[in-house]
This record gives C-alpha cells, structure tokens and sequence, in this order.
C-alpha cells in the first residue's frame, strides 16, 4: 500500500490554537477526511488468502452437514450448487458485513482481518472508510434481512421444503435491488457531482469494485429464473391442463366446462314419423 505521510494543520480559536494531525490515505477522492488511518500490518496475499481459505471452510462444512446430516445425500448438482452460493451469502452477510455495521467508526485503524479486508476493498469504494449513512443503511439491510434469508434458503435446499423457491425469489430479488442501489450511487455521484469513491486502476475498479459485485447479479439472475421456473409449473399443474390456456379453448369446450350448460342431442324425424304426419 502506498506510502502514509502525517500532515499537520493549525486552527485558530478565539482563545487558543490547536494541532490537528490528518492522516494520509491512499482512497478516493483524495480530500476524504479519515483522520484514523493506518495502513495494513499485512500483506495483501496474506490476507486475502486467509479469507479465501476461512470461506472454504465454511461453504465446505455446510455442502458436508447437508449430506451428512440433513437427511438429504443425493442432492441434485444444480442443487448443491446452490446451496454453496447461499452458504456464502449467509456467511459474508452475517459476519463479514456485520462486522462493517458494528465496527465501521474504527474500521481505519483496526489491524483485523476483517478490517484490513475492507480497507484494501475500500481503494475500490472509500464509503466503507467514512462511515458513510447510505452504505450503512444498506449493509445493516443486509445483515438483518438478506443473511437470514440466505441461511434459511439453504435449509429449505437441503429438506427439499416447498417454501424453497419463495424465499429465494425474494432473496435473489433483494441482492438484485442492492447491488443496483450500490452501482447507481456510485454512477450518479461520478456523473452529476464528479466526486469518484473508487482508483482508477484496474485492480481497484475492475477486479474489486466490478469483479467483486458481479456474481450478486450473475447468480441471483440465474436462480431467480429458475424460481420463476419451478413456480410457474406448480401453478400448471395445480390448474389442471384444461385450464392452463383459456384462449385455446373452443366454444363448445367452453360450454361444457359452464355449470349452467347442458348439452341436448336433436334427432331428425325418422321417415316413418313423417308418414304418420
């Protein structure tokens, strides 16, 4: 990380003078007051790789307890899959996002490593250094709403329950919202205001900023397509295939099905009947 250089400023009161030291940082925009900071005591592959290895862990453990004890061993790969993905988001929401929440005033000194990943994150989106209200309002959204949902929709893969693509229809739908919410901001605050939260180096904005969001509209997209699948079926089918499609039916069809109508069978006079005439 760049090199930190202390700066020192005076201000003067009506009855006295004081020093006020600002630290140096190395985020976007450049004037963004972070009077805390302090770069990271490790190594960028020191910690990303100790992150990189605590999510295999946990996505690792939760595809092995579904197996093992959740009663459901032969999970369809598309279903595994899933599970995954969720296991993830319920973990990156409850803990690591919930550490953002909690602790976000001392985010920029911290030397954890959950706060060390957001200050290297943050040279994509310097937000989560100021304790900006949006990013709080959104993560705390997160945490309290999204993480839940994505442990629960977890369970409900692994018990085969019928509330499965509910939940995650909404939830895919909520990760949709957010990470819109997130791109516009930034879009319009770039656009109208010129003020950009992101270096404009290719790690910082392609790899960090978009690389690292992609997925939360990639997969959503794709599991709610498949929601929108799996619940449209069992509409089909609990309609009955004669009422799947009213258009298609023929007035005679669409007579039989009225409660009121009756169909009568009229026979021509036989020519004996017309004799007797």
């Amino acid at each position: 990380m760049d090199h930190i250089k202390t700066t020192t400023t005076t201000t003067h009161h009506p009855s006295a003078a004081r020093a006020v030291h600002i630290a140096q940082h190395p985020y976007h925009p450049p004037h963004a007051v972070i009077p805390s900071y302090a770069p990271n005591s490790s190594s960028i592959p020191s910690i990303v790789g100790s992150f990189g290895g605590l999510i295999l862990v946990v996505v690792a453990s939760a595809l092995v307890l579904a197996r093992r004890r959740g009663g459901n061993p032969t999970l369809r790969r598309t279903d595994q899959l899933a599970l995954c993905w969720f296991a993830l988001c319920g973990f990156l929401h409850c803990f690591f996002e919930g550490y953002f929440v909690l602790y976000h005033a001392s985010i920029p000194s911290s030397q954890t490593l959950f706060a060390q990943l957001w200050k290297e994150y943050a040279q994509s989106d310097s937000r989560y250094v100021t304790s900006d209200p949006f990013m709080l309002c959104i993560e705390m959204l997160t945490v309290l709403i999204w993480g839940p949902l994505s442990i629960a929709a977890a369970v409900c893969i692994v018990r085969r329950s019928p509330l499965r693509h509910l939940v995650q229809a909404g939830l895919c739908v909520g990760h949709l919202y957010g990470v819109a919410l997130y791109y516009g901001t930034c879009y319009f605050e770039e656009t109208f205001r010129g003020v950009s939260y992101s270096r404009p180096e290719f790690l910082y904005f392609w790899v960090y900023y978009v690389g690292f969001n992609a997925p939360w509209v990639v997969v959503p997209a794709l599991l709610l397509r498949q929601s929108a699948a799996a619940i449209r079926r069992s509409f089909v089918a609990s309609y009955g295939p004669e009422e799947q499609d009213d258009t298609s039916l023929s007035p005679r069809e669409g007579n039989e099905g009225h409660p009121m109508s009756s169909t009568v069978e009229v026979k021509a006079p036989s020519l004996e009947a017309k004799k007797h005439l």
